[in-house]
């Protein structure tokens, strides 16, 4: 990791020094996410087994996973992963239940009514990554918050193995959060299916969930389309940042780095300290954990464009996290949970030497599909309200628009939109009213 002292940088330096890894969005990709796409228009599920073969290398005669697989998935896994699947669905529930928004109604003067209804968005796609990973945490994270929004078809597309089978922890997730059709397509066909139908795929209205840089330039481009379909963020590589003091357990801290920097190569971690000796000290965990991964390859090439950024107080610190605006934010520090008003920008927050980043992507009952690449800036991570439309609705008896008819109208006037005005004037002309 790279070891800056925050207070020697000239400005510019110190935009580089919090630049992400360059996400790849090159020609040659938006090209060949762009053909995907069009295979996947043109020739609907012949194209889909196609993409299928050659880049996941299964042969599938039947898209859609059906009873059988489902009822051979759960058979397969132990005990102690289901129940711990359903333990983590439990949480999720949990806290998305107490989060989801309300409806709700306010008599903004007399005789006017305003309320906003909500309404589930009819039909969804969950994509589940499946890659050197599966994640069926995924699947808990999207599948739970649909279900309490109420959508009327929860669609998830996670990539097949070689054998044509999907991940057995996967579909068992699926099933415990109640999706309704789950089908085994992966990458940037996947992301197309959904977006615009094909025989065996339907046509979804939103889109959920994360992916390598083929799904992420998939969503972007649907989403850029009229005929597409609208997604929950855009996003990057995973990543996290960590604030810690001189009092801050450095194999903790270490640990917390690791595990962003093994979900893949271009993640990215960040530990900010004001403690010389804090940062020494990580350093060495860092090797010496690192050294011990099943996955040590992968998160050495993330070490290598990941930040030991020495600071000169906690509120400097907290400065350069919002200027970051992390996806994971942890406050390994005395005190943390002092930092937490100062905090203007982060995907998810986690307080204190005994709160690891782990727990949220599994079972804490956060979600764990969040902005990342600094769009913690203006947006949220998925919730209930991601699945759902917020509609207004007014109502005004002739008291109400007498009361706010000539506020109406004057505006309307200011604005020389006359049409507006004449559709108040000749109702409260109707009610004797004369402006």
């Amino acid at each position: 990791m790279k070891r800056i002292t925050w207070n020697t940088l000239s400005e510019t330096e110190r935009n580089a020094a919090l630049a992400r890894p360059a996400q790849s969005r090159a020609d040659e990709l938006r090209r060949g996410v762009e053909g995907i796409i069009n295979e996947v228009r043109n020739k609907g599920d012949a194209a889909l087994r196609e993409l299928s073969a050659r880049y996941d290398r299964c042969a599938l005669d039947v898209l859609e996973v059906g009873e059988a697989e489902f009822s051979a998935a759960e058979a397969k896994l132990a005990p102690e992963l289901k129940a711990a699947i359903r333990e983590a669905a439990g949480r999720i529930e949990a806290f998305h239940t107490a989060a989801a928004p309300q409806p709700i109604g306010v008599n903004t003067a007399v005789g006017v009514r305003v309320e906003r209804v909500l309404r589930p968005i009819q039909r969804v796609g969950l994509y589940v990554p499946a890659g050197s990973a599966p994640l069926p945490s995924t699947a808990l994270m999207l599948g739970v918050p649909a279900r309490i929004a109420g959508c009327r078809e929860v669609v998830l597309c996670s990539p097949a193995r070689a054998d044509g089978t999907c991940d057995e922890a996967v579909l068992f997730a699926a099933c415990t959060v109640g999706v309704h059709r789950v089908f085994k397509l992966g990458g940037a066909q996947a992301i197309a299916a959904m977006a615009y139908g094909t025989e065996s795929v339907p046509r979804c209205d939103k889109l959920f969930g994360p992916g390598n840089a083929w799904v992420t330039e998939a969503k972007l481009q649907i989403s850029s389309d009229p005929n597409g379909a609208a997604i929950d963020m855009p996003a990057g590589p995973s990543e996290v940042l960590v604030i810690a003091d001189a009092q801050a357990n450095p194999a903790f801290v270490a640990a917390d780095l690791l595990s962003q920097a093994e979900h893949g190569p271009d993640s990215q971690v960040v530990l900010v300290s004001s403690s010389t000796s804090l940062l020494d000290r990580v350093a060495d965990e860092v090797a010496r954990q690192c050294a011990q991964l099943p996955r040590e390859a992968i998160a050495e090439q993330a070490l290598a464009q990941s930040r030991l950024i020495e600071v000169e107080s906690l509120a400097q610190a907290v400065q350069v996290s919002n200027r970051y605006a992390p996806e994971h934010l942890i406050l390994q520090v005395t005190g943390a949970r002092d930092l937490v008003a100062d905090i203007e920008s982060a995907g998810s927050i986690f307080v204190g030497a005994w709160t690891p980043e782990s727990v949220g992507d599994y079972c804490s009952g956060s979600n764990h599909v969040l902005p990342t690449y600094g769009y913690a800036r203006s947006y949220s991570g998925v919730s209930v309200a991601s699945f759902q439309k917020q509609i207004t609705v007014q109502e005004l008896d002739p008291n109400g628009l007498r009361a706010i008819g000539p506020c109406t109208a004057t505006l309307a006037a200011a604005e020389q939109l006359e049409a507006h005005r004449r559709a108040v004037t000749l109702r409260l002309a109707a009610l004797g009213v004369r402006l």
